[in-house]
């Protein structure tokens, strides 16, 4: 057996040493195109997993944890597909590559809600189209027909003019919802606006004792006075159906007002029943009322918004909601 020179024993432990580094590199290189790999992964705003050929999770991220279940509902298609989960819909991609499988699912509830809404919209607002001339010519007949009756039909009738009046209220906020908001600001006294809002309130029918304690105090509001008397009567009549909906004879709504440099604040309050989702408050087509169309809050938020406030749900023991109107 020849023996090893001392020069060829160095040079075979610096071949070792070096291949020992080469290798160290090459594992931290790995282990950073791994950690690189996990967060692309996590940074994506889809649940995703890579399935090894036996079906083993080889990687996944934090949406795809939280979905666990969902995952054992998933088919490998080549073709993208729709699921249903937990009230939510997610849009199923897949793709192979090697021995592996990458599944992704991309919530698409809100896109899904969109495009309902808008689908809705336009069905809606085609259906008020051709309502609301047979509408106006029933609304036309009833007050000529009320001039014309015995006294004792004329109740009658005013409950004809009540429906019709409802009627024209939602044909109105769904043209509304369907063209958008837009504020034809002019100045006037609030005074005005609560004529107008005592009138409507005369046209809607219900059977209990209400008391209604409206400001009293003369202010200037700079805004569209149609608008904010759709918004306020939105409040009122919703009150009014609580009111009509618990256990009690008679109800109270209130109108609170106060004012500083910058807005008009008013507060309604009623003593109807509560509310019953307060999630679905402000959402358009869902109403927490047998009667609703879905569409007063979302339309009063927007109203408000168009005059520079807002609308919210106060956090209180008793039942209200804000408006702010800007004095702009």
């Amino acid at each position: 057996m020849a023996s090893v020179t001392p020069e060829e024993l160095n040079l075979l432990i610096e071949q070792t040493y070096r291949v020992e580094k080469e290798f160290t590199q090459l594992k931290a290189a790995y282990s950073h195109l791994q950690h690189t790999v996990e967060k692309v992964v996590e940074f994506l705003p889809n649940a995703i997993w890579i399935l090894d050929e036996e079906g083993g999770i080889f990687l996944q991220n934090s949406q795809a944890k939280s979905l666990s279940q969902l995952l054992e509902l998933l088919e490998s298609k080549n073709d993208d597909y729709e699921v249903q989960f937990n009230e939510k819909s997610y849009l199923i991609k897949s793709s192979t590559y090697e021995d592996k499988l990458m599944i992704s699912a991309t919530d698409i509830t809100e896109q899904k809600r969109k495009e309902n809404l808008a689908t809705m919209g336009q069905m809606a607002a085609h259906l008020s189209h051709e309502i609301r001339n047979p509408i106006g010519s029933i609304a036309l007949l009833s007050s000529t027909l009320k001039k014309r009756v015995i006294e004792k039909n004329i109740p009658i009738v005013q409950e004809i003019q009540k429906s019709v009046y409802r009627i024209e209220r939602i044909i109105k906020s769904t043209l509304m919802f369907s063209k958008g908001v837009k504020a034809n600001k002019q100045p006037f006294f609030w005074s005005a606006l609560k004529e107008s809002i005592d009138m409507a309130i005369e046209y809607y029918a219900y059977s209990k004792k209400i008391t209604f304690i409206f400001p009293e105090q003369k202010f200037l509001l700079n805004g569209d006075k149609d608008l904010l008397e759709m918004l306020f009567c939105n409040f009122i009549i919703n009150a009014i159906d609580a009111i009509e909906l618990d256990d009690e004879e008679s109800g109270v709504v209130e109108i609170v007002y106060e004012s500083d440099e910058k807005f008009h604040t008013f507060t309604i309050y009623d003593s109807g029943i509560p509310i019953e989702d307060e999630r679905v408050l402000f959402e358009a087509f869902k109403s927490t009322k047998v009667k609703g169309n879905g569409l007063g809050l979302v339309l009063s938020s927007q109203i408000a918004q168009a005059h520079g406030g807002a609308v919210a749900l106060l956090g209180t023991k008793r039942k209200g909601f804000e408006i702010k109107l800007s004095k702009i």
